[in-house]
This record gives structure tokens, sequence and C-alpha cells, in this order.
């Protein structure tokens, strides 16, 4: 089995918790942390942006990402938020067993 870790950004504390315990409560991930104060500065419809968000650290299986995406979607405020999934190479057995066992 696959397993992922995905990034995703929120304007605020209270979407990110509501977010992750959505994910959460319908198994799409295991467990989710999140990192307040994270300064965001990107291009957005035309000029430099410089924000403050939340960052959300998702760990899931990587067959949940297209249904984890899509919820994100729908939960979230941006038009674009940002769900970037990065493959985890590596990690403790016992910590991927227990993730595959609370995830669908």
């Amino acid at each position: 089995m696959d397993y992922m870790v995905v990034f995703i950004t929120a304007p605020k504390e209270e979407e990110a918790v509501n977010i992750a315990k959505t994910l959460v409560e319908e198994k799409l991930a295991g467990c989710i942390n999140i990192i307040r104060n994270v300064r965001s500065i990107y291009f957005w419809q035309g000029k430099i942006e410089d924000d403050s968000e939340v960052l959300m650290i998702v760990k899931t299986k990587e067959e949940l990402f297209d249904r984890l995406k899509e919820r994100v979607k729908s939960l979230h405020s941006y038009t674009v938020p940002e769900i970037i999934g990065i493959k985890i190479k590596k990690g403790s057995e016992d910590y991927l067993k227990w993730l595959s066992e609370v995830t669908i």
C-alpha cells in the first residue's frame, strides 16, 4: 500500500479545523496537523499577495487522494485551494499500519 502527505492551506484556523475534522470523520485521512501563522507570498489575479494562513499536513493513502481533493474543494473557501500530495517513501511500519487501519 502507498501513503501520502498532503499539504493544504486555509485562510483561518477555524476553516482548517472544519476541513480536518471532516476528512478524519469520513476516513479520508488518518491524522491532520494544523500549523498556525504561516506566511504565504504568492501571485494571484495579476498581483503579488502576502497573507497569513494556516497549513494542514494530512496523512492518507495514495488511493484516497482524488476523493480527499474533491472533498477539500467542496469545503474550502478558496477558488483554487492548495492541495499538494507527496508520496511517502519510507515510514514507521507501525504508523503506516495504523494509518491503513483508520482510513477507508
